[in-house]
């Protein structure tokens, strides 16, 4: 059996799919990945000795823009492409995380009558997902809310990487000579928040009680920081499960790849949501979920500043427990086994 994978523009449409790799090997499935030419995804999925496919996308977008007329261009062209490839690869069935990448390649799946499948994280979908929904076979979501909107849809959970549970503190205790503070981990997202980056830093001498360790996004390093319990970093990647594990609270953006593994990890979480201004408004619906939920505690962008930084977190450490409580009686389980057997199912169909 062959499958294609498919999914890019951010980490957050790259992993998932690498949660489902190992997976699908014990399924005996040969697996290879069609992305955009120049994407970050490539270097990612080659990394992973995965075949990789390079062609032809554009993005779309919900506002005039003449790129859009070029845009629309490289989408026909990525058809195209995406077409020949599935003539020449044969695949028995397509997997899609997401991102503008993948358009071209579930249309040129449906064109030959070959089944897809595609993930949706967040509660409302994208605007590649929305375009592409009409040619998958089935859609699966992390959010029940997701399913009451989305036709063919089927409730799976977020897949998640398995590495990610088995994270050892001690190796970052180690590696940065930690003492006893407690741990914050604050996450901008793949590509860094200025606006977090900014209101973390201006904190530092007030968070004496706790040791930061902050993943600030590529080329967000401040060399000039002298501080002997803030160490930081541009991007974690092998290391990262360990990171995950040494941390007693996390400051986090809400995209729905993250917060699901801070579920499955247990840790009490505070949501920095991209704004309106910014996004389509999907995080803001992913943070709102887990704060109803008991699972996170929010902190809206507009309101963002050193104060209010500073008062969630206190209050966060001062509630770690309650929150600890909240997702232990979640039977949390990982979408992969879920999204596998329906794999299987349009396979032998």
């Amino acid at each position: 059996m062959k499958i294609i994978l498919t999914g890019g523009g951010t980490a957050g449409h790259v992993t998932p799919n690498f949660a489902m790799i190992p997976y699908l090997k014990s399924e005996g499935f040969e697996i290879e990945y069609i992305g955009s030419k120049n994407g970050m995804e490539k270097k990612m999925v080659e990394e992973k000795n995965i075949p990789y496919h390079g062609i032809s996308s554009g993005k779309l977008r919900r506002y005039f823009d003449m790129k859009n007329f070029t845009d629309v261009a490289n989408i026909l062209k990525g058809i195209l492409q995406a077409n020949k490839l599935m003539k020449n690869l044969k695949p028995n069935i397509v997997f899609s995380k997401g991102g503008f990448v993948t358009v071209p390649v579930v249309i040129a799946a449906w064109m030959n009558k070959i089944p897809v499948v595609i993930h949706e994280s967040d509660i409302t979908p994208g605007l590649a997902n929305k375009i592409s929904i009409p040619f998958a076979s089935v859609i699966c979501t992390s959010f029940p809310e997701a399913a009451k909107n989305i036709k063919k849809s089927v409730v799976t959970g977020s897949p998640i990487r398995d590495e990610l549970l088995t994270g050892n503190a001690d190796i970052v205790r180690k590696m940065l000579s930690l003492n006893s503070k407690p741990i914050i981990l604050v996450i901008g997202g793949s590509q860094g928040s200025i606006k977090i980056n900014e209101s973390v830093r201006k904190i530092l001498d007030r968070l004496n009680d706790f040791q930061i360790i902050h993943i600030c996004g590529k080329g967000n390093l401040n060399p000039n920081i002298k501080n002997k319990n803030y160490f930081q970093f541009e991007y974690i990647t092998d290391d990262l499960p360990n990171f995950f594990a040494v941390a007693n609270i996390i400051v986090s953006r809400a995209g729905s790849n993250s917060i699901f593994e801070f579920l499955a990890l247990k840790k009490p979480n505070l949501l920095i949501p991209l704004s309106k201004k910014s996004s389509r408004g999907d995080q803001i619906l992913n943070a709102n979920s887990f704060q109803k939920q008991g699972f996170s505690k929010v902190l809206y962008e507009e309101d963002l500043n050193s104060e209010s930084l500073l008062e969630n977190i206190n209050q966060l450490m001062k509630d770690k427990d309650v929150y600890i409580k909240n997702m232990s009686k979640k039977n949390f389980e990982s979408g992969n086994k879920k999204i596998i057997e329906l794999i299987k199912k349009y396979v032998r169909n």
